[in-house]
């Protein structure tokens, strides 16, 4: 198979036009990136959006690697001299791994094996007698009289019946079909169990839930999935796949036993051999692994999705920041940047620990404020957070002053202040100083401050340690991508880290950058970049359409417009009867512009809108625009939570489950799936995304377990006299859900709540 018979398989897999697969593929067999394509090629791609790019771009490489193993496989079987046409045909047309794997198996080198020992020993031939038996035939015992042999360990008619069962038991385990019939059956008919471990069997621990458990492994949600092998993994639980042994049996006897075998009997126990001892183990691999990765996949894209809402957060712009790394007995490190996020100064108050130390607290926080003209208040979240920002609201009252004072996440804070980029940038400061700055940052630009931490750390993520690692690296590798070219990014302000995700940069042409930049000053157009070491014409063809220059001479520099349409936005303004920076952001000149005109045979009227929007909002940041959340200062701590009451939230995570919200009392609530809306959500992320602003009511706090329930319904539905906990347990219990397993996951949801539900 050529790179033409995997392209008309790309058509036939993904139903997209055959110039849209083609000239997709070409752009990225030639190095194009994503972003790139996706911006910039909308008449070679048929304007293909991102999501569609990387699903052809993962079958391209499933396909290629899946033609580099037939070759291998086809070259296996051949030097065996067992390559027959039919079985050539049957590995050219298989598409896929599993099939192939499947159709390979029987000419696959094995170890040694009971069917193996029994060949030493010279049984095939009565393996193959007692298949291809017809009629009444020969009693099985006269048929195996003639293969005992004591010098080969065929003592008697049993030993030489057992050593032909082995035989025909692995035959049978390796016969393609076979095989997928047992996949199939188990898959769609099986079940997916857990049973506490030996030893753990009434042993208190979070995954007693699962004790005695099990629903269809074709349906079982992803975070159940991986709660189990996690509690597999700590060796708690003890997981097993129950197969319909019996509609197997049924359909393997119906495959392999010839209906005129006089040892039909016989036969049905060696087929029943081959299932439990052969096939049995290996299937439920296979679909243990299928399933995993099933819920893999599911529990990266939400944190995917969840990662790119916080990347894509609404920044606060270009503000003096005064950032605050809360702290108790340590103290709280303050930190001022610029309004381009350069460190100014920093200071360490104890307003926390005495009365003594309130004053002079006071007195530094107001001269930091005064001194660098400080606009906005950044206050990291962990630890004493509230506390804090009660402290700075209070000074700033006394003083009749008023700043926007904001509480940022702190997640990962620390992870960067540790990092090689964090040493860096500041090698003279403490990690907490660090930390300090970063929160400020990140309050300006969640994204360009955020890129600096590993994705993992940002606390978006569910389960994410119990994923494949390889898969999970690549799919936030590639929102952090997406993100940072959607946005764009300063080329004179960006750090090596954030320009290392802009398309065609990798991180050592991003260093070599900044290290050009901070040697030779500003750059003042785009084309400067082809003087930096190593960044040639490819480099700069795709990343320059996602680099800002502002206050260029060049005034498309600080456009999404990408140098090679320079010339036709010029001659756009020439026809137009004015200069260049006279037609941007004129939207009267821009909309009385006839595109059609404009069309040629590499760039078509996609590209020529584009090109308009971006004219008509040069260097418009596509982010949502910052509002600030305040929380109720009479609740600081959860013991300060009443039932029923309505609070100011933001969305911190969002799982399959339902959605964790802070509401500044340093323990999360989670709004259940079904407390997300007066109507059924299927997806959470249909509702809420991470960073959003939610109202949210009060509908259980448990301060033993330190869980608090929360609704956003409108509607409460609770009896007059009836406690939230009984109403939820009828609820769980109603005969209107008519699923055991959805009343199930129901349950468990609302233990995971923090609920104590009763099950029958």
């Amino acid at each position: 198979m050529n790179m033409f018979d995997i392209l008309q398989i790309l058509i036939e897999e993904t139903g997209l036009h055959k110039n849209q697969v083609t000239q997709t593929v070409t752009l990225l067999e030639e190095g194009a990136t994503v972003p790139f394509i996706a911006r910039y090629r909308k008449e070679a791609t048929g304007e293909l959006d991102e999501v569609q790019i990387r699903q052809l771009q993962e079958k391209l490489v499933y396909f290629k690697e899946l033609e580099e193993r037939r070759q291998t496989v086809l070259k296996s079987i051949e030097e065996q001299g067992k390559l027959t046409v039919e079985l050539r045909s049957k590995i050219v047309t298989c598409r896929q791994k599993t099939e192939l794997e499947d159709i390979y198996l029987p000419y696959k080198p094995k170890r040694r094996t009971k069917a193996t020992i029994a060949k030493e020993r010279g049984l095939e031939p009565l393996a193959e007698q007692l298949l291809q038996a017809v009629g009444s035939g020969d009693e099985m015992e006269t048929l195996a009289a003639p293969f005992i042999n004591p010098d080969n360990e065929i003592a008697d008619v049993a030993s030489a019946l057992q050593g032909a069962g082995h035989i025909l038991a692995e035959r049978f385990s390796d016969v393609a079909e076979v095989r997928a019939t047992v996949r199939e059956l188990t898959w769609t008919q099986g079940l997916f169990g857990s049973q506490p471990a030996r030893g753990k069997a009434g042993t208190i621990s979070k995954f007693e839930m699962y004790y005695d458990y099990s629903e269809p492994l074709q349906q079982i949600p992803s975070h159940r999935m991986l709660a189990m092998r996690r509690g597999e993994k700590e060796e708690v639980l003890r997981l097993s796949v129950e197969a319909p042994e019996e509609e197997i049996l049924l359909r393997l006897g119906q495959l392999l036993i010839p209906a005129s075998n006089p040892h039909h009997s016989w036969l049905r126990l060696v087929v029943e051999d081959a299932y439990n001892r052969l096939l049995a183990p290996s299937i439920e691999v296979d679909l243990r692994l299928q399933a995993k990765k099933s819920a893999d996949e599911e529990a990266i894209r939400v944190f995917a999705e969840n990662l790119r809402n916080l990347l894509l957060a609404a920044p606060a712009g270009n503000s003096r920041v005064l950032g605050v790394d809360p702290g108790l007995r340590t103290g709280s490190k303050l930190a001022v940047v610029d309004q381009t996020g350069q460190f100014l100064e920093h200071v360490t108050i104890y307003p926390h620990t005495g009365r003594g130390q309130i004053d002079s607290a006071r007195q530094q926080l107001l001269r930091l404020l005064d001194s660098h003209q400080v606009e906005m208040v950044a206050i990291g979240n962990g630890t004493a957070g509230r506390e804090m920002e009660q402290f700075v609201r209070q000074c700033l009252k006394d003083i009749g002053k008023k700043l926007p004072v904001v509480m940022v996440s702190e997640a990962g804070a620390s992870v960067y202040s540790a990092s090689d980029i964090a040493r860096e940038e500041f090698p003279n400061l403490d990690l907490t100083v660090r930390g300090a700055i970063s929160i400020a940052r990140r309050l300006q630009d969640p994204l360009a401050e955020l890129v600096k931490v590993d994705p993992k750390s940002i606390g978006v993520g569910q389960y994410q340690h119990d994923v494949s690692q390889t898969a999970l690296k690549k799919a936030l590798g590639e929102v952090v991508e997406s993100c940072v070219n959607y946005v764009g990014v300063d080329l004179n302000t960006a750090s090596w880290a954030l320009l290392s995700f802009v398309s065609g940069i990798g991180e050592s042409v991003a260093k070599s950058i900044v290290s050009y930049r901070d040697k030779n000053g500003i750059f003042e157009q785009r084309k400067q970049l082809l003087k930096v070491p190593r960044f040639g014409n490819k480099a700069f063809e795709q990343a320059a359409g996602f680099l800002r220059i502002r206050a260029a001479e060049q005034p498309l520099d600080n456009t999404a417009v990408h140098p090679e349409r320079y010339k036709l936005v010029k001659q756009m303004a020439t026809d137009a009867g004015t200069d260049l920076k006279q037609l941007i952001n004129n939207s009267t000149l821009l909309d009385a512009i006839k595109l059609q005109q404009y069309v040629a045979d590499d760039v078509g009227l996609p590209t020529l809108h584009d090109i308009i929007n971006e004219l008509k909002k040069p260097g418009r940041d596509p982010r949502e625009t910052f509002i600030s959340t305040s929380f109720r200062e009479d609740v600081m701590e959860i013991k300060d939570l009443k039932e029923g009451m309505n609070l100011n939230g933001v969305v911190t995570n969002v799982a399959a489950f339902g959605a964790f919200v802070d509401l500044g009392v340093h323990q999360d609530g989670l709004v259940h799936i079904s407390q997300l809306a007066d109507r059924f959500v299927k997806d959470p992320n249909d509702v809420v995304k991470v960073g959003q602003q939610v109202q949210v009511r009060v509908l259980e706090v448990d301060l033993q377990r330190k869980r608090i329930a929360l609704s956003m319904r409108n509607g409460e539905v609770k009896p007059p006299g009836e406690s939230r906990q009984k109403q939820l347990e009828k609820v769980v219990k109603s005969k209107t859900i008519q699923s055991q397993n959805t009343k199930t996951d129901l349950a468990m949801a609302l233990e995971k709540s923090g609920f104590r539900v009763k099950r029958r």
